[in-house]
């Protein structure tokens, strides 16, 4: 059952739920469409899911729609993706003309008959070619795209200039447009599945279903299975810190629908895990909402290695539950992190199990940064804070 605006006032910010019915009344009874390219894997599915009953329910006639694509403008579009965050890729005519007419068949069955039609990512960018103008379109993206491969990035950009405004989760993400730009962090649901209070006693049934045991410290990753993620530096430095301190590794993470490079790279974390029995790599469904918050619970830290990063919103659900993380020093990881008070970011695999090591024989040092962890959470990274965020927006948008 969702969460009604009402239950917030107990972990959010003092004032903060009067707040989001005092600016509701500016927009009450307008329309927001949000189209993305899954319903299922990854953090703007995961967001909307959350974010737009909570809409309905302040008075804003909020939907979302999923568009549709073969495996061949899948694979395209994960080109994109790496592209748009710096690594070389090789795209042809053929790809691009693929990705266009994906677009042009989706606008002709989607309804955007909205005040405000927020567009996320690059995979359904193109349809603010064919969409009617009807009301004012956004493009919301979550990625790094502040060092993209240059052409790609040519490509995407004759369609954003289209927009009337774009949102990124960071300043640093943003590339020059000619239309007015936003920042906007993602944020968490403290009472989703994935983040509400759990007793010990469900945490330890559902390690026993999954397999962990419980009789040495833990680390823990938890992200989709994606080459920018370094699943294997974190075996790497996990196998650091193995020769000093008895520990083990969790990789806990699925496959989004929109990526179909998730396969190889499981595969390849499979293998560099090897026999190890102190290795636990567990491909979970996307509805594994309940086992993720376990295992962070039962973590002693959490990691987060990414080498390139659009937000990161795992630091936080870790954060949330009072962790100290380890991330890599890239994208909203660094936003969230707030170096030696709240956790630690680092930049190799040697300076991972540094940290590691030195959280693991300094337990009342991990105690403090992960309590101080969840304020800088309740007051920067929670669903009603973003709330905030969409009210003023579409208010803003309203009255140019």
């Amino acid at each position: 059952m969702l969460a009604r605006l009402e239950d917030y006032r107990e972990v959010a910010p003092p004032g903060t739920v009067d707040l989001l019915y005092r600016l509701s009344e500016k927009v009450k009874g307008r329309s927001l469409l949000n189209i993305n390219s899954t319903r299922f894997g990854g953090g703007v599915a995961e967001i909307l899911t959350r974010l737009v009953p909570l809409l309905n329910e302040l008075g804003v006639k909020a939907t979302w729609e999923v568009i549709q694509g073969s495996d061949e403008f899948f694979a395209v579009t994960k080109s994109f993706h790496n592209a748009l965050q710096g690594r070389e890729q090789e795209i042809s005519e053929r790809m691009y003309q693929a990705y266009v007419e994906v677009n042009r068949e989706n606008a002709k069955h989607l309804l955007f008959e909205a005040d405000m039609i927020l567009v996320h990512d690059p995979q359904p960018a193109a349809l603010i070619e064919y969409g009617p103008r009807v009301g004012k379109w956004v493009w919301r993206c979550h990625l790094d795209i502040s060092q993209p491969m240059r052409r790609v990035w040519r490509f995407l950009r004759n369609y954003v200039v289209k927009y009337d405004a774009a949102i990124f989760s960071l300043p640093t993400f943003a590339q020059k447009l000619p239309i007015p730009q936003f920042v906007m962090y993602p944020s968490i649901d403290p009472l989703s599945d994935k983040n509400r209070e759990l007793g010990r006693r469900e945490v330890n049934k559902i390690l026993d279903r999954l397999g962990i045991p419980r009789d040495k410290p833990t680390l823990l990753q938890v992200s989709r299975f994606d080459q920018f993620k370094d699943p294997v530096g974190v075996i790497k430095a996990y196998r650091i810190v193995k020769k000093h301190n008895d520990c083990r590794l969790i990789l806990a993470g699925g496959l989004a629908d929109d990526d179909p490079e998730g396969k190889a790279v499981l595969d390849e974390v499979k293998e560099s895990a090897g026999q190890d029995p102190d290795i636990h790599v567990l491909e979970l469904p996307p509805n594994s909402n309940i086992e993720i918050n376990a295992l962070q619970r039962a973590a002693t830290i959490v990691i987060q290695k990414s080498t390139k990063e659009g937000f990161g919103l795992t630091v936080s659900e870790a954060m949330w539950k009072g962790k100290p993380v380890i991330g890599g020093d890239a994208g909203g990881i660094t936003v969230q992190i707030l170096y030696y008070l709240t956790g630690y970011t680092v930049s190799s695999v040697e300076g991972a199990a540094f940290r590691i090591r030195y959280l693991l024989n300094n337990p009342q040092v991990a105690r403090k940064m992960g309590a101080d962890a969840k304020e800088h959470v309740r007051r920067n990274f929670l669903i009603t804070r973003h709330l905030t965020d969409y009210l003023t927006l579409m208010s803003v948008l309203a009255e140019r």
